[in-house]
């Protein structure tokens, strides 16, 4: 009896044993950022360190290479970085990668900042979406505020902020060695599994000792949504997909039943939505721009003389200008060469749609019984009054003001049912006698 108690005790041990030893070691995820940094990216960042941080992930490894991006994305991604529980490690890799701009600020958030041989670091001074430099009261405000905070991170990480402050003003750039020389990164390793050899043991403040021999490596892949939200996040694109949504709901509103582009226009103004929650985004700008939709509706049921086309695109304009919240930290706005493109090709669409569909209003039906009207026929039964013409390949009832013989040229003045109205083309058109008629009703 005492064996059985003493061997279900030692089973009991051994149990909360190997569970402790499996908490210690954990899984080490693994993630991949590569091309600009936007509010995709972001985003995926947050999600994966929401799943590391739920199934206790020994440690995330970023494996980063990146020209730059988005200033607002890339504070997310440092908040992220900081505020994560699981120790997260940037590795600048492969060979030829970079963190430039935006990620040097992502690499200094890390707990250890790796770089893989060949690469390099820096270059981080800011600029607009476009790629130019900004003015220099904003450049000034921006610049500022970003040394503020990479001085802050760097010096909470015991790195070289003097060096960050240099990336920031001058663009400075240096290779891995030499930022391990100067205290910029941690260390270099050749590959993903030199890097978890060497980091193995270390000790990260406020998160415990790294235990990752034997951890398996889990690559953490980007979800439909993220690669969806990677595509169209980009500031210049969710404006050119609301432009493209316009265009097409008013095509489809112009000319009902056509459906392909109101089709298309719907599937491109709810992705532009879609983008729009990740940006800052100018509520009043959005309206503005959809108030400039009406008006362009409006225009082809009112007879306004051109003044409601004119209302839309003051609209357009000012909506497109005002669509995003920059601030005085730079934040996503459009290119100016995209919005002036934009509106004069969209505001270009709507004018020519519009005088087609007014030109199609006003011109004179060729179909149907109103196509009728002013056709020339001849007639073919005496009309005395009521008889027939071939009128447009087809024999028709027929009535006119006087008798007319057969014969004789007619024009069609009205269309009543399937009765028609005629009148005798010339003047001095041959008429019937009233009495000769019964006779040659008789003959035919």
């Amino acid at each position: 009896m005492k064996k059985s108690y003493f061997c279900l005790i030692l089973i009991l041990l051994l149990w909360v044993f190997a569970g402790s030893a499996a908490g210690k070691t954990g899984a080490i995820d693994v993630m991949k950022i590569s091309g600009s940094i936007n509010p995709g990216v972001a985003d995926f960042l947050k999600s994966t360190v929401d799943q590391a941080t739920s199934h206790h992930a020994a440690c995330l490894i970023i494996e980063l290479d990146t020209p730059g991006g988005l200033a607002e994305s890339m504070r997310q991604m440092v908040q992220t970085i900081l505020a994560s529980p699981v120790p997260v490690v940037v590795y600048v890799s492969p060979a030829g990668a970079r963190a430039a701009s935006a990620g040097v600020m992502i690499t200094m958030a890390a707990d250890i900042a790796a770089m893989a041989p060949g690469t390099n670091i820096g270059a981080a001074h800011p600029v607009n979406t476009g790629g130019k430099n900004i003015e220099s009261t904003l450049n000034e405000k921006i610049t500022n505020d970003m040394v503020a905070q990479a001085r802050s991170v760097a010096e909470r990480r015991g790195r070289n902020a003097d060096w960050v402050e240099k990336a920031i003003r001058k663009s400075v750039s240096v290779t891995e060695v030499q930022a391990v020389r100067e205290h910029i990164v941690d260390l270099v390793a050749t590959d993903l599994q030199d890097l978890i050899h060497k980091i193995d043991g270390r000790k990260i403040e406020g998160k415990g000792t790294l235990h990752l021999a034997g951890a398996a490596i889990v690559p953490v892949r980007e979800g439909f949504r993220t690669k969806i939200l990677k595509t169209i996040s980009d500031p210049n694109i969710a404006y050119i997909l609301m432009m493209i949504g316009m265009a097409g709901l008013f095509f489809e509103l112009a000319s009902p039943g056509v459906i392909l582009p109101g089709v298309v226009g719907a599937m491109a103004m709810i992705l532009s939505f879609f983008a729009f929650q990740t940006l800052s985004v100018n509520y009043a700008g959005i309206l503005l721009i959809l108030l400039a939709l009406v008006f362009f509706v409006l225009e082809l049921k009112v007879t306004s003389y051109g003044m409601l086309t004119v209302a839309g695109v003051i609209c357009l304009l000012l909506g497109s200008v005002m669509l995003f919240n920059r601030g005085e930290t730079g934040g996503p706005h459009l290119s100016t060469s995209v919005l002036v493109t934009s509106v004069i090709m969209v505001t270009g669409f709507f004018v020519l749609v519009g005088l087609l569909v007014v030109r199609s209003q006003v011109a004179q039906s060729r179909t149907g019984a109103e196509g009728l009207v002013g056709e020339i026929g001849v007639v073919k039964i005496p009309l005395t009054p009521k008889g027939k013409v071939f009128v447009h390949g087809e024999l028709w009832h027929a009535t006119a003001a006087l008798p007319l013989e057969v014969g004789t040229r007619v024009r069609v003045t009205q269309v009543m049912s399937l009765l028609l109205e005629v009148e005798p083309v010339e003047p001095d058109a041959p008429r019937q006698a009233p009495g000769a008629s019964g006779d040659r009703q008789l003959r035919t």
